[in-house]
Formats: structure tokens, sequence, C-alpha cells
């Protein structure tokens, strides 16, 4: 039996939980809280190679692709944006490249996030879902290369 949760069941799921928060505050809190959960990021992925660009706070993704899935580790040093990676990896992580790479991610406008955030953390936020899929991108080209060989 596939117990595959897909990037649209991951996706309700936090449309769910994020109408469950009836003001601003407590999504960010919800947000903030993601953050707190994230594993703790290498320090040898705190490099400028990992670093994401666009965005004003200091952010790191790191991916690798194990058994035809793409994994990402994240942080940042401002709390709402560290809650973004978290979000971001919550949607993506364990997922098929091919489905990352195609995924609109409109839960991010349904939430609201979109209109809720500043420019500069919007700017960050398709700065690093950019580099998310790019990442993805690289990951499937390389499985698809080993399968000619």
């Amino acid at each position: 039996m596939n117990n595959h949760r897909t990037i649209k069941n991951i996706e309700q799921e936090l449309i769910d939980d994020f109408s469950l928060f009836e003001t601003w505050e407590e999504k960010y809190e919800y947000l903030i809280d993601l953050g707190k959960k994230l594993a703790p990021l290498d320090p040898a992925f705190k490099t400028e190679e990992y670093k994401i660009k666009g965005c004003q706070s200091s952010v790191w993704i790191h991916s690798f692709a194990k058994d035809g899935f793409v994994y990402f580790e994240g942080d940042s040093d401002a709390i709402i944006v560290r809650g973004l990676v978290g979000l971001m990896i919550t949607v993506m992580n364990g997922q098929p490249a091919k489905e990352i790479v195609e995924a609109p991610l409109e839960f991010i406008n349904t939430i609201g996030l979109s209109s809720h955030l500043a420019q500069t953390r919007s700017n960050g936020l398709r700065a690093m879902i950019k580099q998310m899929k790019m990442d993805a991108g690289a990951w499937q080209v390389n499985a698809e290369n080993k399968t000619v060989e």
C-alpha cells in the first residue's frame, strides 16, 4: 500500500491548519512553530554555495536525492523566514523531483500568505521556491541520465 502524501495532500492539510487561526498574529505563531521544528542544519551547508540569493535574511537550503525522492534541509537567521523555510520543506520534502518542479504551490495564495508578507519576504519566498524547484530539476536530470547509462 502506498502511503506517499502528495504535494496537493500536504497543501490541503496546511490550508486546513491555517484556517483554524482567526488572526494573522496566530498564523505567524504557527509559521514560527514550523520553523522551530526544523532539524538543525549542518554548518557545512551554511555557506555561500547553499545560500539563497534574493533573500534579505540569510537562508540556506541543501537538497539531496534518495530512492527517487528529493529531500531538503534548511535554515535561516530570521525567525519568520525560518518558518517559511519550514513551510516549504513540509510541502516539498520527500517528493518525486518531477512533482516538485511542476507543483503550482497555490496554497500560498489560498492561505493568504502572499498578501501578508512584506515585499522583501515575499521576494525571498519566491527565490527559495525557485531554488528548491531548480534543485529538484537537477536531481531529475541526474536520475534520468543514470537510467540512460
